[in-house]
């Protein structure tokens, strides 16, 4: 008579090496997959804070800045792109600085150009029928410490001192959660007597991976500093 082996209900070895694998990973970036800060982030002084709503004073900074005519995703793609290129070795500098963040799976240009660590946020905001992207870099360059891309498609700019509103919300940054967010932001913009200086422009700080209950975006508007 056969006799069936009796079914194991142990775990396989892969899994736990799998589950091994993405727990190392999320240790490694600061687990930002819940959102966690694993980047410098552009400084500010809090001015106000009300709820959901904050104003904030930002110093001046050195951005890359690219602009791409093209539907929102298209662009974000190809702006996000040229951008990281800048800031992974297409530019003239010469010395290698490691990145701080692991937000793009990719490695790093072969190039001798200098690296750049990458900051939070990347803003994006619609110019006509264009739309311009910004990476904010470390505090720690200035323009004439900066490296220069080599793509012209790249400029290095230095924003001035500004009082900013803002916002934050979490989920995806869709359409509709940019424009119902925008609104929200200028109808309060209003109730406080703040002049808007600016289109709204938006913010985001969470590589991909991150689940979408703990994305961190914000839509900013400058106001009139008294």
């Amino acid at each position: 008579m056969n006799v069936s082996a009796p079914v194991s209900t142990a775990w396989p070895r892969p899994f736990f090496a799998c589950l091994a694998s993405i727990l190392l990973l999320m240790v490694a970036t600061g687990c930002s997959v819940f959102g966690g800060a694993s980047v410098e982030e552009a400084p500010y002084d809090l001015v106000q804070k009300d709820d959901q709503f904050e104003v904030r004073d930002y110093a001046p900074v050195v951005v890359a800045e690219t602009q791409v005519d093209a539907g929102f995703k298209k662009a974000g793609n190809k702006a996000f792109r040229t951008l990281f290129d800048y800031i992974s070795g297409e530019n003239d500098g010469g010395q290698k600085i490691a990145m701080t963040a692991p937000v793009i799976a990719e490695g790093s240009s072969e190039s001798d150009g200098e690296t750049i660590a990458m900051t939070a946020p990347v803003t994006y905001q619609k110019d006509g029928e264009v739309w311009r992207y910004r990476f904010v870099l470390p505090k720690s360059y200035s323009m004439d410490t900066a490296p220069q891309p080599t793509n012209p498609d790249v400029v290095l700019i230095e924003t001035e001192p500004k009082r900013v509103a803002a916002i934050r919300y979490n989920w995806l940054s869709t359409e509709k959660a940019r424009s119902k967010n925008a609104k929200a932001l200028m109808e309060w913009i209003d109730t406080q007597g703040f002049t808007p200086q600016s289109s709204a422009r938006f913010a985001g700080y969470n590589p991909p991976w991150t689940l979408p209950p703990f994305r961190r975006n914000e839509v900013l508007i400058d106001i009139e500093n008294p």
